[in-house]
């Protein structure tokens, strides 16, 4: 007989249905927002652990990461531009053509940003990767689905903020980048964030971190303190690539987007 004329719900299917259930549930206590486990695991993170040192990833010149293809629901630059971003459409107009650097010879696709043109929030990273070159848009693979789920467990949708990286073009095989290539970026990403004005920066990773705080510390160094990119709040935390490779980094990302969450919220720290 063909199973699908006498479907049952199992109940490892019905298990599945109430944990997924449980993790979009995200539940706000006075001005502390609190995530069930289900939640957190999706970082890795208990709903309030403790903060643990990181350890430290290795320096670099100012920048570099993975991002990769683009997912239904999404929020483009293109969408963006019907809403009320024009001034950035407008923007990413003027500069997808950039041959400032090499990358501008070797990329497939430009990769601007996506999201809220107007978001609270926004989150850089280091640079597009081989699925971001295909696509066109910031962190579409595994490190971007990983990323949506960070989002989501602050209790918002991914086209809430704006993503984008400091590097617009993948560098070859995922090599660092190198000083000039973030030097001919670097203008972009300060306009961008002129343009979205948000209350709080949370940058993904090494790389972002050292180009926008203009500094050469470790990430360990860097995370657990609140820094300031020309007056606006900035938070470090570590590039999703990094918690698929290593688990260990989930929980201070955990309390790292405790902290955006808070900023956002207009909370005292």
């Amino acid at each position: 007989m063909d199973s699908t004329d006498d479907a049952q719900v199992s109940p490892h299917q019905t298990l599945r249905q109430v944990r997924r259930a449980l993790e979009d549930l995200v539940l706000f206590e006075g001005r502390q927002f609190i995530v069930p486990a289900q939640v957190s695991e999706q970082i890795g993170a208990d709903p309030r652990p403790p903060r643990e040192d990181a350890s430290s990833q290795q320096p670099a010149p100012e920048l570099g990461a993975p991002a990769p293809a683009v997912a239904a629901g999404r929020v483009t630059s293109e969408a963006a531009s019907a809403s009320g971003g024009g001034e950035l459409a407008s923007f990413r107009q003027q500069i997808c053509e950039c041959t400032k650097c090499e990358l501008g010879h070797t990329r497939q696709r430009f990769v601007f940003g996506s999201g809220d043109p107007n978001a609270d929030i926004l989150c850089v990273g280091e640079a597009p990767g081989a699925d971001e070159d295909r696509a066109g848009e910031p962190f579409v693979g595994a490190a971007g689905q990983l990323l949506t789920k960070i989002i989501e467990a602050m209790g918002m949708k991914r086209e809430d903020v704006f993503i984008c990286n400091v590097l617009k073009c993948r560098p070859p095989n995922n090599r660092d980048p190198l000083p000039e290539e973030v030097a001919s970026c670097e203008p972009y990403l300060k306009e961008q964030i002129r343009m979205v004005a948000p209350k709080v920066i949370c940058c993904l990773g090494k790389f972002a971190s050292q180009a926008l705080l203009r500094s050469q510390s470790s990430l360990s160094r860097m995370r657990g303190q609140q820094h300031e990119y020309e007056g606006i709040p900035l938070v470090v935390t570590y590039h999703p690539a990094a918690l698929l490779r290593n688990a260990a980094y989930k929980r201070d990302t955990w309390e790292d987007v405790k902290w955006v969450r808070r900023i956002y919220d207009g909370v005292e720290l």
